[in-house]
């Protein structure tokens, strides 16, 4: 402080010295910011009566006095002055109140404060308004970068900690680990039932989009992803996923979710990340969780094989895909029917299509952009080499059989 700023006179506003007048008023103004506060924030009224009455009402008091003695001295805030309100952010982020609320008792406090101190200005107070002013608008400003700032780094610390927790509980389910190891070392909670996802998602318009960082545009899809899947059960969903599609696990802590409403989600989550999605889910105990991502992973995959359209599917909807899938010997002698159309892929694409519309020549012909006459030709030619007629209903069954044992075989 210079010796200029140390005679310089005290800055008055309405015949008051502003200094004198903040700290004589500061426990009378503390009672009436808790009191706005109460009023205005719902959220306020649900913490604790000795907390908002007591530690908050100490820091409102504290930030009075505090700017009483700045504008006395005519200097700006230190940072070893705002320790206690750095670590009141904390806390508050701890408890979970939202910053904005936090922000919002700093703002109510300054500008109560502000109101009743200008009220009898006079106009040859305004070379000390403009000063009172000037400090104020500083000490906000350095309130709201230290309180954001630790409650922001708070809330990292936690964060981070959940999420490791959260994976910690997510391995330990997928891999059928012990898992009251995990619960007692992370704190969670296990719920009575998880609906196992597995996804697998298509690029959008953002990354596909010409100058655009593909992993920023990644990143974006997945936040958003990441938060539809909290809303389903209103539970933070366990996830392992990258822009490609992945695994989710999401907390059921009541009855499971009905799978039409699922089926709805599941378009919304489309629409959401604006990428085809195909998600196959089971609902499962804990200890049925490995079993069930097994499961659903094969699903995904079946049915991103079978051309089949995006959406939401489970087991029900795939019975005789997935049993013909599995491992057998009659596996490799269904997909051994089908083999005469090796090397012939205009003959192979035209009896998928053929199946999957229904047997329609029309359709077929229409998907495959070519004529009617061409698809019956080359049906001909399929029952020639394989002496499987694709337009006999007696021979469907086992030519719906191969095209699945094949797809499963690559």
């Amino acid at each position: 402080m210079t010796s200029d700023e140390r005679v310089a006179p005290p800055l008055r506003v309405a015949g008051r010295p502003v200094a004198q007048w903040l700290s004589a008023s500061a426990t009378d103004l503390t009672a009436r910011v808790i009191a706005r506060l109460v009023d205005d924030l719902p959220i306020y009224r649900s913490l604790p009566r000795e907390e908002v009455y007591g530690e908050i009402a100490d820091v409102v008091h504290r930030n009075i006095e505090l700017f009483a003695t700045l504008v006395f001295e005519r200097r700006a805030a230190r940072d070893s002055e705002l320790a206690e309100q750095r670590n009141s952010a904390a806390r508050r982020a701890e408890e979970g109140l939202p910053l904005d609320a936090v922000l919002h008792a700093y703002h109510v406090g300054i500008g109560m404060a502000s109101e009743e101190l200008f009220a009898g200005a006079r106009p040859d107070d305004m070379a000390d308004v403009q000063v009172v002013t000037v400090m104020i608008l500083d000490f906000l400003r350095r309130l709201t970068i230290a309180v954001s700032a630790a409650y922001l780094e708070e809330r990292q610390i936690m964060e981070s900690q959940e999420n490791s927790g959260r994976r910690s509980l997510m391995s330990a389910l997928v891999a059928g680990e012990d898992l009251d190891a995990v619960v007692h070392r992370t704190g969670l909670r296990l719920a009575p039932h998880y609906l196992a996802l597995s996804l697998a998602i298509g690029e959008n318009d953002d990354e596909r989009g010409f100058g655009v960082s593909a992993t920023v545009a990644g990143r974006r899809k997945l936040r958003r992803l990441q938060a539809e899947l909290d809303r389903i059960t209103g539970e933070p969903a366990l996830t392992v996923i990258d822009s490609g599609g992945g695994t989710a696990l999401v907390p059921c802590p009541s009855s499971p979710p009905d799978w039409e409403q699922l089926r709805e989600v599941v378009g919304r989550l489309a629409d959401t990340v604006g990428a085809d999605l195909y998600v196959a889910g089971a609902v499962a105990t804990p200890s049925e969780v490995p079993d069930a991502v097994a499961q659903t992973a094969e699903i995904v995959a079946l049915v991103e094989r079978s051309e089949r359209p995006p959406g939401l599917y489970r087991l029900a909807d795939v019975l005789l895909e997935y049993q013909l899938s599995r491992p057998s010997p009659a596996r490799a002698e269904l997909a051994k029917l089908l083999a005469p159309l090796a090397g012939k892929p205009e003959l192979m694409q035209t009896l998928e299509a053929y199946v999957a519309g229904g047997l329609s020549r029309r359709h077929t012909a229409a998907a495959l952009a070519v004529h009617a006459n061409t698809v019956d030709y080359r049906m001909r030619r399929v029952f020639e080499l394989t002496g499987l007629n694709p337009a006999d209903p007696a021979d469907l069954p086992r030519i719906g059989a191969a095209l699945v044992a094949r797809r499963s075989l690559g």
